[in-house]
């Protein structure tokens, strides 16, 4: 386990660079998007990578790590946006994005330590490919409840959907061994 948190956070480093200095470019833009926004962002990233998996022509010359980082970023902005609420400005400075999102990151990896624990890292042992189909698949749990108003009758909620697509784009990335 301590060589998955290892890895886990090696993986969340990059990305939180990545989104500093996203941050130090264009500010907080992102809070004006609403739910839907980011999510349809997230699902056209998860639609590349699995059209990257299935096509063996690829006119860009990328593979699918780019895509998986957009994944865990998109989903702590949608996390952030949960809780503060969509804005018609940007309001956050570098600093207090990067604490809202440390906090997003620390509560998602704890879910996926005691996940873990109990599922004996099965992960492991699955193919970056059904990663993939995991996440399109809660995508698409997350628009039918952002279409159902938020509203569920046994379900587990949005934020929990966009903690299970970070947790899974971490482990794609760790299994694809680029961390």
């Amino acid at each position: 386990m301590n060589i998955t948190s290892q890895q886990y956070d090696s993986v969340v480093a990059i990305c939180r660079l990545l989104f500093i200095n996203k941050m130090k470019d264009y500010g907080s833009a992102w809070r004006i998007l609403r739910l839907p926004s980011l999510t349809d962002q997230i699902y056209i990233k998860a639609q590349r990578i699995r059209s990257l998996q299935e096509n063996e022509v690829r006119k860009v010359d990328e593979d699918e790590t780019g895509e998986f980082i957009g994944i865990i970023n998109y989903s702590i902005m949608a996390s952030i946006q949960l809780e503060l609420g969509v804005v018609d400005q940007p309001d956050l400075n570098v600093e207090d994005a990067t604490q809202l999102y440390d906090a997003k990151v620390k509560l998602t990896k704890d879910l996926m330590e005691d996940k873990n624990h109990d599922y004996g890292e099965a992960w492991r042992e699955m193919r970056v490919s059904s990663l993939t189909d995991l996440i399109l698949q809660k995508l698409l749990r997350v628009k039918q409840i952002e279409d159902n108003k938020g509203k569920t009758l046994v379900s587990e909620g949005i934020d929990a959907n966009y903690q299970d697509m970070i947790n899974y784009a971490v482990f794609a990335l760790i299994l694809m061994k680029k961390f």
